[in-house]
């Protein structure tokens, strides 16, 4: 019973924090404040009312549109909302009560605003990923990943930048300097083993997702498509669930 009560509040505080990631990642890349001006609709730009701002709920209240101009609201919000309040409960059930939780909520934190400004102007800015690369260089000092030293993380933070970077140059351009940053800031907060975990199921999402583009004849054969989401996704099944997938990887041998 504790463990539900816990979840749900975890659930709750991670709908509170994914709408405020919208407006994070939505605004950084813009240049603009996060706080002034207060919330509104991006179509008539009317200010939201309090019943407005409740994460999920004001969505499906209003029906997916602005009270004012009725405008169409992006689905964005109310995923990104209920996505962050799900990484937070996945921390939690697999880290429990622990420092480790704390920062695991900053790492799905992180995810979920690069995806927000990935999927919106195809663009990871410095400086959503400068501030977190500061406080997992802190933080990982104090409290390095299960059974790893700190050497580990400073490890996985080069590899992480220079393989990308090289790749970068090889390709002239195949990957996006957001990218490699982001590489690097995962690097740092993972262990090596876990990082090219990351790569694999990243790469493999993005690989999967461009088969369906070009099977189902929704995408140019060189459009752009932004690969930052399928880093985090490789990113967080490695953290929440790769000591298990190594293990099972090695019982079939």
């Amino acid at each position: 019973m504790l463990q539900f009560l816990l979840s749900v509040s975890f659930f709750l505080l991670g709908l509170l924090f994914g709408s405020f990631y919208n407006v994070v990642g939505l605004r950084v890349p813009k240049k603009e404040s996060i706080v002034y001006p207060p919330s509104h609709c991006p179509a008539c730009a009317r200010r939201l009312g309090p019943g407005e701002l409740i994460p999920l709920v004001s969505y499906v209240l209003a029906k997916g549109k602005c009270k004012g101009c009725h405008t169409r609201i992006s689905l964005l919000y109310p995923v990104m909302e209920g996505l962050t309040g799900l990484g937070f409960v996945l921390v939690f059930l697999r880290y429990g009560l622990s420092w480790e939780t704390m920062l695991g909520i900053l790492f799905v934190s992180l995810l979920i605003i690069i995806t927000v400004t990935d999927l919106s102007y195809r663009l990871i800015p410095n400086k959503v990923l400068l501030p977190f690369f500061l406080l997992f260089l802190v933080l990982r000092f104090l409290w390095p990943y299960e059974g790893t030293g700190y050497g580990q993380h400073l490890i996985g933070m080069a590899a992480g930048f220079l393989f990308f970077w090289l790749l970068a140059v090889v390709s002239r351009g195949g990957m996006g300097g957001g990218d490699i940053k982001l590489y690097a800031v995962i690097g740092l907060f993972l262990p090596p083993l876990l990082l090219f975990l990351t790569v694999f199921l990243s790469a493999a999402c993005g690989t999967l997702y461009g088969l369906y583009l070009w099977m189902s004849g929704r995408g140019a054969r060189k459009a752009m498509i932004p690969f930052g989401p399928f880093i985090a996704i490789g990113a967080l099944v490695s953290y929440l669930y790769g000591s298990g997938l190594g293990a099972w990887y090695l019982s079939l041998y």
